[in-house]
């Protein structure tokens, strides 16, 4: 097993604290010596032993003089675990591999610690998949006025996410919704549209295999606050965080009447003003799961980081309601081009991931 080999294995083993790190971010690691993993390690949970140090706790004596890949610069501050480097320090490594540079200025600064320990490093080994991973924490270090949008929508062939009579039930297989109930574990909050939440009333709750350390809240933007209080997201929303992003000009009866349910009502005039409310309530990272009215003005107005495109092998038609709409039209030479982060088959289904480039 080579160095970039290593990575790819420390950014796989990484995801194993999907939906239990965060605010953390993903962390895996692996001790390479004479050309094979004798170690391996991950962040498992808020709070607990970071990966570095379980790796090498797990390679003893094996890890002197050995390789360390990390998927993230190790950190060089002292919080809930004491600083990474010390432990790398003490170890006896001679070199260490990181993917991805740490922004946070409280833990940033491990690599210097470990150059001036006299630890041969080398930095951006497999960065961009390592910082894709970790895209929901970058943002929140680089861009703290608003939450990490992603996008998902399920459509048909000809793109659609439903059929003409509205019926979206079910376009995906069984392994594509399980795979949605995944992403939604690691996500701060799940949304739709006001239109969507009548015709469907999702759950827009996280019932996969990973059970998240902290269950997303439920937003649904809907300017008008035209939601039944018979819905289940408000039946419900005295019991789990649930958000209504509405324009100041609600009728008021409405809004009271949703907020006497439990549902916490965000007033913006605009959609970015909406994504500022939500993050001054803690949401970070807003998976956004349709419909085609709100994904078209995120898109439109550059307010959507990352999209998830689960695609299936199934024609609806002129009449079927479109994926996207509203967004602008562009000359394809000015047209915007995201960069592919992962392709990979969901049984019958295909995932597309692409990030704003």
């Amino acid at each position: 097993m080579d160095e970039r080999e290593a990575m790819t294995r420390a950014v796989d083993l990484a995801w194993r604290g999907w939906g239990r790190v965060h605010p953390n971010p993903l962390v895996g690691a692996v001790v390479l010596a004479g050309g094979q993993a004798v170690a391996e390690g991950w962040h498992a949970e808020y709070g607990d032993r970071h990966a570095e140090p379980i790796a090498l706790d797990r390679a003893g004596d094996s890890a002197r003089g050995a390789t360390l890949v990390v998927s993230l610069e190790p950190c060089a501050h002292g919080g809930k675990q004491p600083p990474c480097v010390e432990a790398i320090i003490r170890s006896g490594v001679r070199r260490v591999v990181i993917g991805a540079s740490d922004p946070n200025p409280i833990a940033a600064g491990g690599a210097d610690h470990l150059r001036e320990a006299g630890i041969e490093v080398a930095t951006g080994v497999g960065r961009e998949p390592a910082e894709a991973q970790n895209a929901i924490f970058l943002h929140w270090i680089r861009n703290p006025g608003r939450p990490f949008v992603a996008l998902k929508l399920a459509t048909s062939l000809d793109g659609r996410i439903a059929d003409a009579e509205g019926r979206s039930r079910w376009i995906s297989g069984e392994a594509a919704r399980s795979h949605v109930h995944w992403l939604r574990a690691g996500f701060d909050a799940v949304a739709v549209g006001g239109r969507t939440a009548r015709a469907d009333d999702p759950s827009l709750t996280a019932r996969g295999p990973v059970v998240p350390r902290v269950p997303p809240a439920r937003v649904v933007f809907d300017a008008a606050a035209d939601l039944p209080v018979s819905l289940g997201v408000v039946r419900t929303a005295s019991g789990h965080p649930t958000y209504l992003v509405s324009s100041p000009a609600a009728p008021g009866d409405r809004l009271r009447r949703l907020e006497e349910a439990g549902v916490r009502v965000l007033r913006a005039g605009t959609l970015e003003e909406g994504l500022r409310a939500l993050r001054s309530q803690g949401v970070t990272s807003l998976l956004v799961e349709g419909g085609g009215r709100l994904a078209g003005a995120l898109l439109g107005n550059g307010l959507a980081d990352r999209f998830y495109w689960i695609q299936s092998p199934v024609w609806l038609g002129d009449r079927g309601v479109p994926a996207i709409s509203g967004l602008p039209s562009e000359p394809i030479a000015r047209a915007e081009r995201w960069r592919v982060v992962e392709r990979r088959a969901l049984e019958n289904d295909t995932l597309l991931v692409v990030d704003r480039d």
